[in-house]
């Protein structure tokens, strides 16, 4: 059998993953109030039950406005944080460890999902106002976002923090910072998006002053024997937007306030950049990152082989590998990678007989 990388355990503070095969969060437009349906049990448990080493719930929004859309996940409720129980408990008997993304949309929030269009849902369409670090829309055919107050900056915070303790109490072993795609740390992030004149806009000390914030009082509502990871937005794609030498610099501050991963996605931001999109497109971001910040890293994008897997953290690309698309058509992707890199991994017993 050979000694692969891709199935070699990895530890994070308290928590060893058993492989390095992430499951990547995928909003799944089938939650009712932010409460979580038999679909995400479903959905997440065939993962873990697959064989990956770390299944992460969708982005969960902290506040009812911070919602993509009207039927993404939450974790701002007694009510949600009982439905997830469940779900991180099969999760964790079948030996995958539980992870949940925390988010807020912004000036992205109040969409349909994308099997009806994804467009912008008004008030009396189940929809909402969204916020913003500025009244800049996403496009033209988004809302004017309201812009953020310093107190109304203030309660994001506030909320990062209680939904960390939710998570906590729901028993995930992870948590997972949403600060790309163009949600709502990533539109402070980036000059694009940011057009602030007080302390959280102008310079990339004030425009990271938010996304630092919130990393620092999740950092101390979670216990210090569990892991933080925040996904960024490497590169906006467009000149004059965030860039991956600003992204070097964020991590190493996120590093600083107890971050452990960085998550390497990209773009988001703006409707219209040209994104080079092929297999292991982001993966040199990851590895930039890991070199320059010293911070481990996941890699993303269009990460389908097994070979390609485990030929990124061979190379010392990334730490771990997240799947998103290729979990979709099959999740049991980790079981026949394993075979197909001649690894002996444990199969769930009640498969046992499909094993060979």
């Amino acid at each position: 059998m050979s000694q692969s990388r891709l199935f070699s355990p990895f530890k994070l503070r308290e928590v060893e993953c058993r492989n390095r095969i992430f499951v990547s969060p995928m909003c799944q437009y089938s939650s009712r109030d932010g409460v979580p349906t038999d679909w995400h049990l479903v959905h997440l448990g065939s993962r873990a039950v697959g064989g990956a080493g770390l299944v992460m719930v969708e982005a969960s929004a902290v506040t009812p406005e911070g919602r993509i859309s009207p039927d993404d996940s939450g974790i701002w409720n007694d009510e949600q944080t009982e439905a997830f129980r469940r779900i991180t408990a099969f999760l964790s008997d079948q030996g995958a460890v539980p992870a949940m993304q925390l988010a807020h949309a912004g000036r992205k929030a109040s969409t349909d999902a994308p099997w009806h269009g994804g467009g912008p849902l008004g008030p009396h369409e189940r929809g909402w106002a969204p916020v913003a670090p500025s009244a800049s829309p996403f496009s033209q055919a988004h809302p004017v976002p309201h812009a953020l107050t310093a107190d109304e900056i203030d309660g994001v915070v506030t909320a990062f923090s209680a939904a960390a303790r939710r998570a906590l109490d729901a028993s995930f072993r992870v948590i997972e910072l949403h600060m790309a795609h163009g949600y709502l740390m990533h539109e402070f992030l980036s000059p694009l998006s940011n057009h602030r004149d007080d302390e959280y806009g102008g310079t990339l000390e004030n425009r990271g002053r938010l996304p630092l914030r919130i990393a620092r009082a999740v950092r101390e509502a979670w216990p210090e024997g569990l892991p933080l990871f925040v996904r960024i937005s490497a590169t906006d794609w467009v000149e004059g937007g965030w860039d991956i030498d600003q992204s070097v610099q964020l991590a190493r501050w996120l590093q600083e306030a107890g971050v452990d991963l960085i998550d390497c996605s990209g773009g988001g931001l703006v409707p219209d950049a040209k994104i080079p999109a092929g297999p292991g497109y982001q993966t040199a971001f990851a590895q930039r990152i890991r070199e320059d910040a010293g911070i481990a890293t996941g890699a993303v994008g269009m990460i389908t082989e097994p070979v390609q897997a485990e030929h990124i953290l061979r190379t010392g690309q990334a730490d771990a590998v997240l799947l998103a698309r290729e979990l979709l058509r099959d999740p049991y992707w980790p079981l026949h990678a394993a075979r197909a890199l001649n690894v002996d991994i444990d199969w769930p017993p009640q498969y046992q007989r499909a094993k060979r």
